[in-house]
């Protein structure tokens, strides 16, 4: 075993200074060696202000890109999306109602002369009868034949079997209801073609500007306008009906052909009874014909704020494709009547008891060829 020896640093010196050589100690740049926990310090320290200043600008700028990002997103996709499907841009769709012109035409049945006979029940029932037009037939054929009367029979108040009362009131309405609907569906028709056009003519906008005072509309607001201008369906037309006038042999419904019990505080009606001549409160509106109530009654459903949810879900069903159902909308006519949601309960029982849902799909035999288009 050979030891290492230990060479003397002074004796490599005195020979590389006897070379010509001068070995010098090399100083510690700015003392690191001395100052090496300063050092690490103060850099420790100088990394750690970078990066607390660092974080919140790294947030903020996170902040302004995922801003820029949602702006971007809900004003150039979106918004483009609702302008091209006809929607305010500040999403107030359904709302404010003008009613300077909102009954016009239904006003304008007060001006025709009309020369309209009451029929007994007897005469209904026996044109009913020669033209076989019963209840039944509607349900197996779906077809509904167009007989227009104006009138309710005095005598259908003293027809002792609920049954023909009931299916009498029925025939008598079912075809005013349907033409009504009818009207909708040509208008509805007519809207969307307007709307599938890049120009209209003047006629087109003259029928569309008729149609926003006609339902209310302001700022002409078409998506509010395709939400107004719809159906109410049948069951849920004749079940109301049934409701408020007990099956057409209410008083207001014999004089003042009010099927739907709509109330007025400025307009022509008729007082309930017990409320003195003098009182201020509300009467029930009448009409020269039956129509007029029904027309007045679907304008009310689509147009008054407090039936907007119903609106909001008839819409929904719409985008949905599926078919109005009755006995989901009437849960949104609870202030239909003071009693809330016991009136939608007795409709909605009136309905499922009388089988109504039977004659939302049946069609009004058509007596025009614009009528016969839509079936």
């Amino acid at each position: 075993m050979f030891k290492k020896k230990k060479i003397e640093l002074a004796k490599i010196k005195k020979i590389l200074f006897e070379k010509g050589f001068i070995v010098k100690k090399k100083k510690n740049f700015f003392y690191f060696n001395d100052l090496k926990s300063f050092y690490y310090t103060s850099l420790s320290g100088l990394i750690l202000i970078l990066i607390f200043f660092a974080v919140p600008l790294s947030v903020d700028i996170k902040k302004e890109i995922d801003v820029s990002k949602s702006s971007f997103e809900n004003n150039s996709n979106i918004n483009f999306q609702k302008v091209l499907d006809g929607k305010p841009l500040n999403n107030k769709i359904d709302e404010g109602l003008d009613v300077k012109n909102l009954f016009a035409d239904i006003f304008s049945f007060e001006e025709l002369p009309t020369d309209t006979v009451r029929l007994s029940a007897s005469t209904i029932n026996q044109l009913f009868k020669e033209t076989n037009y019963t209840l039944e037939n509607v349900r197996k054929t779906g077809m509904v034949k167009p007989i227009r009367l104006s009138l309710l029979p005095d005598e259908i108040k003293r027809i002792e079997s609920t049954k023909k009362k009931k299916n009498l009131f029925i025939q008598i309405i079912l075809p005013l209801i349907l033409e009504e609907n009818n009207r909708i569906k040509l208008d509805r028709k007519k809207l969307f073609s307007i709307l599938n056009k890049n120009i209209n003519s003047n006629a087109e906008k003259t029928w569309l500007n008729s149609k926003f005072k006609q339902y209310g509309v302001l700022k002409k607001d078409i998506s509010t306008l395709k939400i107004r201008m719809d159906e109410v369906p049948v069951s849920l037309a004749i079940a109301q009906a049934a409701k408020e006038t007990g099956w057409g042999t209410s008083r207001f419904a014999i004089e003042g052909n009010a099927l739907f019990g709509q109330w007025t505080w400025t307009g022509e009606g008729i007082k309930p009874a017990g409320i003195d001549s003098n009182d201020s409160t509300h009467k029930v509106m009448k009409f020269k014909v039956l129509k007029a109530s029904v027309r007045a009654y679907q304008r009310n459903l689509n147009t008054h704020s407090s039936y907007k949810e119903f609106r909001s879900a008839r819409a929904q069903m719409r985008d949905n494709d599926e078919q109005l159902d009755s006995l989901i909308l009437a849960d949104f006519l609870d202030k239909y009547a003071a009693t809330g949601n016991e009136y939608t309960k007795i409709i909605k029982q009136i309905i499922k008891q009388n089988l109504l849902q039977d004659f939302d799909n049946v069609q009004l035999l058509p007596s025009s060829i614009k009528l016969k288009n839509i079936i």
